[in-house]
């Protein structure tokens, strides 16, 4: 089998088991369901006045949403993000791209990433393992991947147990937060970092901003959990065994934005990690997040067309509307300084 072969296996492989197995993290939610929003009878405002603009990045877009990154680098890939940047550009979300590391590698898989031609107004996001800083990418690199698919910015993923469990995994992860800081210097465009599943604490959060990171994606537990993933695909009974430990690893991705909070974090964050719809996103926006990224939820309607992407899309964007209709906020920045979102104490 070649190597073009086997990559395109395993991203075909990886969408499968997402969509076909139970991924999720065990007794471990993204801790929403802690919090309950006061009912407002009386809410004072009209629903056809609600507005979801917001700032990400500079740019002014119409919905505070974010397709989070899944993929890429094959024919099913490049169908999968053609209708998720088609409905995003509809609707005005923000979007992010897979892993893009094999755009460079590979430039005959970079098609499989290049939405712009589809989305031209949107914020698009590259996409690049942490990890391959030390692998030898550098700010050339990044530059290229940045370029080549035409995006606003670059975001550095985190994924130190997916790639433990992962056949031929990299987990040479020491002395990344420098090169990230070196990088932050030298890239022209925003470069963020996120998570990819089990959640950025608040002192993380806070030391990323201070070194010039543009923007943290806490992408907390609750959602896709990698380990249970690779644990499916992977042939090594060994790493199978260890990885069952890991269904209830990570920091709820509502936990994520209260450690912030208390860690005093002034910068961007977005929230995602189990992201089910659009009251998990109100809570997640009163708690003060920039941007609400959706991931697994929307990738059935992604494999299927662009009409099932945009019903997804104005499902959750009319839940949000309702939420904030019913304790009177009118638009975005309101809702993010609301005093109607309160945690519930379980006895």
């Amino acid at each position: 089998m070649s190597s073009k072969e086997s990559i395109e296996a395993r991203k075909n492989s990886h969408i499968d088991v997402v969509l076909t197995n139970q991924v999720t993290g065990e007794n471990i939610t993204n801790g929403f369901d802690r919090f309950r929003f006061t009912h407002q009878a009386l809410p004072e405002i009209n629903f056809s006045d609600i507005h979801l603009d917001t700032v990400f990045l500079e740019k002014t877009v119409k919905t505070p949403f974010l397709i989070s990154s899944m993929t890429g680098g094959t024919e099913r890939a490049w169908k999968i993000n053609r209708h998720l940047a088609e409905a995003a550009e509809v609707r005005g979300w923000t979007m992010g791209v897979g892993s893009s590391r094999i755009a460079i590698e590979q430039p005959d898989r970079a098609y499989s990433f290049k939405v712009r031609e589809v989305a031209p107004s949107i914020p698009l996001i590259a996409n690049l393992g942490a990890v391959q800083l030390n692998k030898g990418y550098r700010v050339n690199e990044c530059r290229r991947i940045v370029e080549s698919l035409e995006t606003d910015a670059l975001v550095l993923h985190l994924n130190s147990l997916q790639e433990v469990i992962q056949t031929n995994g990299d987990t040479e992860f020491k002395g990344l937060f420098k090169k990230i800081e070196q990088l932050c210097r030298e890239l022209e465009v925003p470069l963020g970092v996120k998570e990819v599943g089990w959640g950025v604490n608040g002192q993380l959060a806070k030391s990323l901003f201070d070194i010039g990171v543009a923007f943290v994606d806490v992408a907390g537990a609750g959602g896709t959990s990698w380990t249970q993933v690779e644990k499916i695909r992977s042939q090594d009974p060994i790493k199978r065994k260890a990885a069952e430990i890991f269904t209830e690893w990570g920091i709820p991705t509502a936990e994520c934005l209260i450690e912030a909070k208390r860690a005093n974090v002034k910068g961007p964050l977005i929230a995602s990690g189990g992201m089910l719809n659009g009251l998990d996103a109100a809570k997640a926006l009163g708690l003060g997040a920039q941007l609400v990224g959706f991931g697994r939820r929307l990738l059935a309607g992604a494999d299927e067309s662009t009409e099932a992407v945009l019903s997804a899309f104005e499902t959750i964007e009319m839940e949000l509307k309702m939420v904030m209709f019913a304790v009177g906020h009118q638009n975005v920045e309101s809702l993010r300084k609301t005093p109607h979102l309160k945690q519930i104490v379980r006895i």
